[in-house]
């Protein structure tokens, strides 16, 4: 048996972490000293402890190597597997973030050291005024917080298109996502997934046709918000004010396109004339 001081100094973890390991059931000491409390490891619990350093070296939460560690047997290796390949596709997404972003700062660089405004950008995106026609939605609507949204845009996008197929029902344009709240909350939003079909069922809404201003973006989602601030821009100076939630219809689906640059997704706001 290893005291915790043993234990903590082969595995380089601080005892107070795993009295915390203890708390949350992720490791808990073979044997505890009823006298004086003091906490015993086995040998065999050094596996386990190597594990959990090598899961929080991929960036693993600690919920998430619970998670993994509880399963029965002879499901673990299965769970650890597919628990990995989440994870390196995650770690590779992030990646591609970086890569985009280390682009978008070496040409921010270039354009400022030319005497060129960080935001010109902004002056090549084009705005039309489209009166769009009603569309029969199939949705499901969700209050979504900012970490939410990387995982629920695919969550609920499936579930609308296992129903579409279950029911064999007649798929009518891309996806969409419709914007409720009236303000940004990082902490949950009002958001509608939905796709447009055919039939009238249970779980369907009528989206009615409007005078709509409309952009299109094609880049990666992180510049949509350049792409509203756009659209108000124009809506202020051509004397429009928005009138119901804004909306994107994703034109290139997100796991067809081979790099982020190639998405295309257009962004509607409703809206009307301002009285003079």
């Amino acid at each position: 048996m290893l005291s915790i001081g043993e234990f903590s100094k082969i595995c380089k973890v601080s005892t107070k972490t795993l009295r915390y390991y203890d708390e949350i059931g992720l490791i808990t000491p073979d044997e505890i000293n009823t006298e004086n409390g003091y906490r015993y490891y086995s040998i065999r619990q050094l596996k386990k402890m190597l594990i959990i350093n090598r899961l929080k070296s991929y960036h693993f939460s600690l919920e998430e190597i619970k998670a993994v560690l509880d399963l029965e047997e002879d499901q673990s290796e299965e769970g650890l597997y597919s628990a990995l390949i989440r994870k390196k596709k995650e770690i590779q997404e992030r990646l591609n973030a970086f890569e985009y972003t280390l682009n978008q700062i070496s040409n921010d660089i270039v354009n400022v050291k030319n005497g060129i405004p960080i935001m010109a950008h902004l002056d090549h995106l084009e705005v039309q005024l489209v009166e769009t026609q009603p569309l029969n939605l199939l949705y499901i609507r969700q209050m979504m917080s900012i970490d939410d949204y990387a995982a629920g845009y695919g969550k609920y996008f499936n579930r609308l298109y296992e129903k579409i197929a279950s029911e064999k029902l007649t798929l009518l344009g891309t996806p969409m996502t419709i914007y409720h709240s009236q303000e940004y909350n990082p902490a949950g939003n009002d958001t509608e997934f939905a796709i447009p079909i055919a039939e009238c069922i249970k779980g369907t809404r009528d989206l009615p046709g409007c005078l709509c201003a409309k952009s299109v973006l094609k880049g990666p989602y992180t510049e949509l918000t350049s792409v509203y601030a756009k659209l108000r821009e124009w809506a202020e100076n051509e004397g429009y004010q928005l009138v119901k939630s804004p909306y994107e219809v994703y034109v290139t689906d997100p796991y067809q396109a081979m790099v982020s640059e190639d998405h295309i997704t257009e962004v509607y706001f409703p809206v009307k004339k301002q009285q003079a």
